[in-house]
């Protein structure tokens, strides 16, 4: 997961994106992705385009891979975390 997320700050520094990456802009980034991946689902009776779903998750992912390099987080660490408190308000039936 580190080695992606190296990756992916490379090329955004590469691009020279980084100064437009604040906190504030990768949310609403991550937003926008998240909702034109949910465009694919939009209409109950047509089949989503697989290849358009691929690259939105991969764009939500992208955005929210580098606003965890940006705050500083571990991104494993955070998602045990939300794991064991989700145990907790959800407990098994």
């Amino acid at each position: 997961m580190l080695e992606l997320m190296k990756a992916i700050i490379k090329y955004r520094d590469e691009q020279g994106w980084k100064e437009h990456d604040t906190p504030e802009a990768l949310a609403k980034s991550i937003i926008i992705e998240a909702a034109e991946l949910l465009e694919n689902y939009q209409w109950t009776d047509q089949k989503p385009n697989f290849e358009n779903v691929k690259e939105e998750l991969a764009d939500v992912l992208m955005y929210t891979l580098a606003m965890i390099n940006d705050l500083g987080l571990d991104p494993e660490k955070i998602i045990y975390e939300k794991m064991i408190k989700n145990n907790i308000k959800y407990p098994k039936p």
